[in-house]
Order: structure tokens, then sequence, then C-alpha cells
């Protein structure tokens, strides 16, 4: 008998498989394939620098100041008239901002492409993005936040190596311009990136901004990652991130102990994240903010969640929503050291 409902059993297994149309088979061997990485070439003094504004919109004396930052590095910006329009809270219509990004990549005369700044938005216009022609021209990305889908987006669809970076917005320290500098205008093999030195007393009494090491131990891996709140967004889609052996760089903001939990928690139960290398924990602004007194506390949900992935792993790091941010080159293979709080780049980033 039991021969018997195995023989069925069989059978029924074979006729369902053989139903399945071929295209989902075909989709998942696609989704799994390899791209090979494309390294933009890198920048140099006197190269034009085109600002775009993917996601919220801009105000006209942050743009100006992106601008005066950028001539002071010895760029030319550059911008259309697309980024100063207002679409409710968007910079511009989706159609608008994606055809700013795709110009951009087009136009021969437009050296590197850095984000204005963040906000909602990216996720929106990722289906309106032209790949094939990122893909043929590529440049320098450099953003963080919301800019997290574009950039691990346009890296797993082109393999265009893209740069989780200071915006327009921010870049006005000198630790987040050297870093910048060093990864895309004087890029060197075996780059080691430490973080910045903290001196002022409110945020060395903060504890979002503790610096710690959570699981001992190195890891090599290609570096993927950025805003917590956005990796948890393209789950699902398209872009979704695949972590397999990756180091993992996470920060977010402004997101209470509870919502960071289950957003790690959402991520540990995926499909890849249980394969990565390492975790990079940069600084969780705003977040250490429990609803009760008998919540969790941001270092608790973090040790809790993480802790038990038993890999390389370190809260802390300098970037994220914070004034000193390090460059990190989505796409490329570095070593994350958890109990020196160090990431060294294995390869140049740029050509």
């Amino acid at each position: 008998m039991k021969s018997r409902r195995t023989f069925f059993s069989n059978i029924i297994g074979v006729s369902v498989v053989s139903l399945l149309p071929f295209s989902i088979f075909a989709n998942v061997k696609q989704h799994k394939k390899t791209i090979e990485s494309i390294k933009p070439k890198r920048l140099k003094k006197g190269d034009t620098i085109g600002l775009i504004a993917p996601g919220y919109a801009v105000k006209p004396e942050v743009l100006e100041k992106a601008k005066e930052t950028l001539i002071k590095m010895g760029f030319v910006p550059y911008h259309t008239e697309r980024i100063l329009w207002n679409h409710g809270y968007f910079s511009n219509t989706d159609t608008e901002r994606a055809d700013d990004v795709n110009e951009m990549f087009a136009n021969p005369n437009i050296d590197g492409i850095l984000c204005a700044r963040g906000g909602y938005g990216c996720t929106r216009i990722m289906h309106l993005l032209e790949y094939e022609l990122i893909k043929n021209n590529p440049k320098v990305l450099v953003g963080f936040s919301d800019i997290t889908a574009l950039a691990n987006g346009i890296y797993s669809e082109t393999g265009l190596i893209t740069f989780h970076g200071p915006v327009g917005s921010t870049l006005d320290d000198d630790y987040s311009i050297q870093q910048l500098e060093n990864v895309i205008i004087h890029p060197e093999n075996q780059l080691l990136i430490k973080n910045a030195v903290l001196k002022d007393e409110v945020l060395l009494n903060n504890p979002e901004f503790d610096r710690y090491t959570i699981t001992t131990g190195k890891a090599t891996g290609k570096l993927v990652g950025g805003s917590l709140t956005l990796i948890n967004a393209l789950i699902g889609t398209p872009h979704e991130i695949d972590f397999t052996d990756a180091i993992v760089f996470i920060e977010d903001v402004e997101e209470a102990p509870y919502r960071i939990d289950r957003m790690l928690t959402q991520l540990i139960e995926g499909a890849t994240f249980k394969n990565a290398a390492a975790i990079m924990i940069g600084v969780c602004n705003g977040c250490d903010k429990p609803v009760s007194s008998g919540g969790f506390t941001l270092k608790e949900v973090i040790l809790d969640r993480i802790k038990p992935m038993n890999i390389p792993a370190a809260y802390g790091m300098s970037f994220g929503h914070v004034k000193n941010n390090m460059t990190l080159p989505i796409g490329i293979k570095a070593t994350f050291d958890a109990d020196k709080m160090t990431l060294k780049l294995q390869e140049k980033s740029v050509l």
C-alpha cells in the first residue's frame, strides 16, 4: 500500500511540474545570473558633475550650497530645469525625475552624477530607468538614504559600481569630502577606510553614536546595502538585494527600536540575508527612542537580532544620516574587520 501511495505521489508530482510554464524556471535562472561588474571612470578636477533630485524636492538654497561645495572641490556643477520644479513632495513627476537620471547618463558632457538630496521617491521610478543606456554610459553616481534603491537597483541591473556616500545637501565637512575623493578621484588598491574621530561631547554621550563590536572577526565579500527602510522596500521587487556572501552595510534615521526590530527580522527571515558574510551598521541617528518605559533600546534590538547570525558585525561606523559619511562602493570586494571597525577595499572602484 505504501509503495502504491508513493507511486501515485510521484506521478502527481511529475504531472504538476510538467504543467508549470517553462518561463517560471527561466525567470528563476535569470534572477540568479551573475552580472559582470562595470567600473566608471575616475573623476578629476574640472569635471562636470550633474546634480539630480530623484526623490524629494530640493530647496533653492540647498541646491546653491551643493553647487558651491562642488566648485570648491574643483568641479563644475550642472543641473537641468527639472530639479527646480515641485510636484507635491517630489522634485518633479515620476517621468521627469526618471528622464533626468537617464539624460545625465546619456549626456557626454556630464562626467559624474551627485544626488542633491534623498527623501522618498526613487522606488517609484526604477521601472522608468533606461538600464541599457546606463550600462553603455557608465558614470560615478553618489548618494544615500532613498538613493539606496537607485544605487542598488542600477548595480543589480547593469553591474555598474555605484556609491553610497553624501548627497549634495550633506557634503559639507572635511571627512566626507576626503572620503569621497579617496574613492572616486584618488583610488588605490587596498584602501583602508577608518571611522571619523568624534570630538563633539554631545555625540560622545549619545548612545546612538556608540561604537561596539557585535561579533568579532573578519570577512571578505562584495559591498551592498544602505538605508534599512529602503533595503526592506526592495524586497519582493525585481531589485531585491542578494546578500549572499556580501558585506552588508545598514543605517537608518528616526525609526523607533521596534521598527528596526521588525525590519531586521524581515531580512533575517528572508531568502539571502542569513547568508551574508558580515554586517556593518552605521549610525542610526534618532533611533534610540523606546515607545514605552518597558521597551528595548536600539542596542538591545541590534544585539538580539544580529548577534545570533554569528558573523563579523559591528555598530557605529561613520555613515548614515550624520555629518561624517564614508563613501562605500556598491559591488566592490572589501574586507571588514569587526574588531578594529575598519573596512579595506580590495580593489579600485573606478578606472
